[in-house]
């Protein structure tokens, strides 16, 4: 959508330990990344870090930028870019600090904050997976499309976002969550114990009976390759479970939202191990209270990134259709069917799209293009 703007927008990427400074134009960073340590602990000293990282960036531009628009951690009221509550990275935060009203009277430019799984949704609905999917079905002939679109992280914690018909759904709260769902396997925890990095090591280390905490989910990941040296089927059997009980979170969200499912963060280098039991979990049967038996998702459910299922998704079941009383026909495709595919363009990359393309939608939508009369 924003591919040839030449509007600037400054971003950050608002890390514990670091801020890492950018500006991006027509969806592409067009400076060099300024890093600085985000003194989170010191609220005076992040806050003038900021300040300054975002001076250095400005004075590297040849325009003035029209933005200021970035993800940082919740909880938060985004809308009004109030930062606090329980932040464990940024501890100086947490009784309310307005983020967005403080720099937006040091630069004189809008200022959007946002949570980052909702930017890492919107840069995949506006730059990412929809596009590319909607582009893919248009290639093989079929007439489906799609305009909604559930994005997770799979890291540190599990992240979702929403996107209904390119539009950001950032709830009547700024509270549109995932992590607090209830956790299959142990249904008094919530979902993120799960199904995150911490939960890849834990199960691990309790199956494999190997207690070692610097062990990355990287290194799992290559334990189960046979690359390291570890217990492969315990390492397997970490990130199968992951898949089961992030696939039940995801089945629930399917189910209410009806659209694609991106997945992108830094546990996606492991799909080829959870994926199967994820789609297993989403293609599962659930039962009425007389034994009927139903589909988990009301929808079939197909793994994007398999070729032959990518076909089965984009044939569907069309087949004409003649409408009662005349010799016309139409066609009909009676298939409900949803996909689920990795990021092809990175959680890091989507969020600054997500960032960008925000920041623009709304500074659009306040200042809308004056309506062209055409005279009789």
């Amino acid at each position: 959508m924003y591919s040839f703007d030449k509007r600037v927008v400054i971003t950050l990427d608002a890390g514990g330990t670091n801020f890492v400074f950018g500006a991006m134009q027509a969806n592409k960073f067009i400076v060099e990344p300024v890093s600085m340590p985000s003194n989170a602990h010191d609220l005076d000293l992040c806050l003038s870090t900021m300040v300054k990282g975002f001076r250095d960036v400005i004075s590297k531009l040849d325009r003035k930028p029209v933005a200021i628009s970035f993800a940082f951690p919740g909880p938060a009221d985004y809308p009004n870019g109030i930062i606090g509550g329980y932040l464990p990275n940024f501890p100086s935060f947490r009784n309310g600090v307005a983020l967005g009203p403080f720099l937006e009277d040091m630069f004189g430019i809008p200022v959007f904050i946002n949570n980052d799984g909702d930017l890492y949704a919107f840069g995949e609905a506006l730059g990412g997976a929809l596009p590319e999917i909607n582009r893919r079905l248009e290639e093989a002939g079929s007439a489906k499309r799609y305009h909604n679109l559930i994005g997770y992280t799979f890291g540190t914690g599990l992240g979702i976002g929403i996107v209904v018909d390119n539009k950001l759904n950032r709830g009547d709260n700024s509270c549109v969550e995932t992590f607090c769902l209830r956790n299959k396997k142990y249904p008094e925890a919530f979902v993120e114990e799960g199904a995150s990095i911490r939960a890849v090591k834990r199960v691990y280390m309790e199956r494999s009976g190997i207690v070692d905490p610097d062990l990355t989910p990287k290194d799992i990941c290559d334990i189960a390759d046979g690359v390291r040296q570890g217990d492969a089927k315990a390492a397997r059997g970490a990130f199968e479970e992951l898949g089961e009980v992030a696939g039940d979170a995801m089945a629930t969200a399917a189910t209410l939202i009806d659209g694609l499912i991106v997945i992108g963060g830094g546990l996606t280098g492991a799909h080829r191990f959870f994926m199967p039991s994820l789609l297993k979990e989403m293609r599962g049967k659930i039962h009425s209270l007389k034994g009927e038996e139903l589909d988990r998702v009301q929808m079939r459910v197909f793994d994007l990134d398999n070729p032959e299922e990518f076909r089965q998704f984009a044939c569907g079941e069309s087949r004409p259709l003649k409408v009662y009383g005349t010799d016309r026909t139409i066609t009909y495709d009676p298939m409900k069917r949803i996909g689920v595919m990795i990021s092809k363009i990175g959680a890091s990359n989507a969020i600054s799209i997500g960032a960008y393309a925000f920041a623009l939608s709304q500074i659009d939508s306040q200042n809308p293009m004056p309506e062209v009369k055409v005279s009789e």
